[in-house]
């Protein structure tokens, strides 16, 4: 049976932290929705159950990258749009209807909302797509001038990060969902808008919607993440 939305989470051992996430949708009482939840390594699932609204757990075997994970919530799922969540995503409030109201456009493919850090600041989730160059200049000179600015209207981008991001179900099958097999971790976001946007789709920005994301930067702290970065752009910027 289908639904409105479907909301895919992936865990890594954090239903601790997915644990507030699930309070919030709890509180809002969103109608017609339901959640995926991928157990990407074995943890304790208590939060996970006593759901009240309709959810599903998929538990892997072993432990797959963010495109793999989420794709194959998408084949479980059955919402006509299709939402990838960060474990460290806050939900205050939102307006699922607002939110939606730009997929009536047909050409429009993925909506993302504005994404605020802890302290009401904006994050950069929505920029133009990479250069060498510019990636330099964020690494090295840790340059990171914005890529848009915006009012209150919404405004096309070129990609949005992948915290928060609600796909239209037949642009994301259209693209055939995130590219798994070259992108373990990483430039999954930017490669798929990339792709939808050559198939014709547009990726908006809604600044009258946010959330919140408590960012956890793990390539800046472990090796193994900076390198599964490195790779991704590599084969991003390469074709390979």
């Amino acid at each position: 049976m289908s639904c409105l939305i479907s909301l895919s989470i992936v865990s890594h051992g954090q239903s601790a932290l997915i644990a507030p996430l699930l309070e919030d949708l709890r509180r809002l009482a969103l109608p017609d929705i339901e959640v995926v939840i991928t157990v990407n390594i074995p943890e304790d699932e208590t939060p996970f159950k006593d759901l009240p609204f309709p959810s599903r757990i998929v538990r892997n075997a072993a432990p797959q990258g963010f495109g793999a994970n989420h794709n194959a919530a998408f084949a479980a799922s059955s919402g006509r749009f299709f939402v990838v969540v960060n474990p460290d995503i806050r939900l205050p409030s939102l307006d699922v209807a607002r939110l939606l109201a730009l997929m009536e456009d047909p050409t429009v493919g993925a909506v993302a909302p504005v994404v605020l850090n802890g302290v009401g600041g904006v994050e950069d989730s929505v920029r133009r797509f990479p250069t060498i160059a510019g990636l330099a200049r964020r690494v090295l000179l840790k340059q990171r001038v914005p890529g848009y600015q915006w009012d209150r209207q919404p405004i096309d981008v070129d990609w949005t990060a992948g915290m928060f991001v609600v796909f239209k179900r037949e642009a994301f099958a259209a693209v055939q969902g995130f590219d798994h097999r070259r992108f373990f971790m990483y430039f999954e976001d930017v490669d798929i808008c990339r792709r939808l946007q050559r198939a014709g789709w547009r990726v908006v920005l809604q600044p009258a919607i946010s959330v919140i994301h408590d960012a956890q930067r793990a390539s800046h702290r472990s090796i193994r993440h900076l390198r599964w970065h490195l790779t991704s752009a590599a084969r991003y910027f390469t074709g390979i």
